[in-house]
């Protein structure tokens, strides 16, 4: 009898696989949908992600930044119904930049296009730059404050009942004191004990 848990290509053919608990590797994509506003999307993602189109017609694209062949793609339906204010479904998604330097250029590159942050927010993991798309979809460009995930699940499991959400901050201060030399260290480093969450801030991260 053959070994029903032998690998394919041990013994050739169909072999079965038994089954195991395997993670992914990386999260490959998004895909999103619109109504009618395709270029304005297109642009506003080869914008903020300083991406390229590499596929697309009159009715789908699909972007990269990097070696993944599509890191974005935009589908577009005009019988879709319009997402009510509020609604269930996916918060946001989030892109990471290896320092704090590569994030305040963006912001810099971004803000001189017109384009800004409707919540700059120093979470216990990240500090974190939320945009809106032209759909109103809510994207993060971030960097990780702690380059060890000890320290960093240490930060979250001290503060998080205190204040899950994180402080404002100033991109404009941030970049200000990075050109007089302050570190990125320091700039990332929390300074202060936390208290609860300012209504403002909540009402910028939850008004959507």
């Amino acid at each position: 009898m053959e070994n029903s848990t032998a690998l394919a290509g041990e013994h050739g053919g169909d072999a079965l696989v038994s089954p195991r608990a395997i993670s992914p590797v990386k999260l490959a994509h998004v895909v999103l949908r619109t109504r009618s506003n395709l270029k304005a999307m297109r642009d506003w993602y080869a914008l903020v992600l300083n991406a390229r189109q590499v596929a697309g017609g009159d009715f789908a694209v699909a972007l990269t930044y990097d070696d993944e062949h599509h890191r974005i793609a935009i589908q577009q339906d005009p019988s879709l119904a319009e997402r009510p204010p509020r609604s269930a479904g996916l918060e946001h998604v989030a892109f990471t930049y290896a320092n704090l330097d590569d994030l305040l250029a963006t912001y810099e590159r971004l803000k001189q296009a017109g384009v800004t942050p409707f919540a700059p927010v120093r979470h216990n993991p990240t500090t974190s730059l939320y945009y809106h798309d032209p759909d109103n979809n809510r994207v993060e460009l971030q960097v990780d404050n702690f380059a060890d995930m000890d320290a960093c699940n240490e930060e979250i499991a001290k503060y998080s009942g205190i204040n899950p959400i994180g402080v404002e901050f100033d991109p404009d201060d941030y970049l200000a004191r990075r050109r007089a030399g302050e570190s990125m260290e320091s700039l990332l480093r929390r300074t202060s004990d936390p208290e609860p969450p300012k209504e403002e801030l909540l009402a910028k991260v939850f008004a959507s």
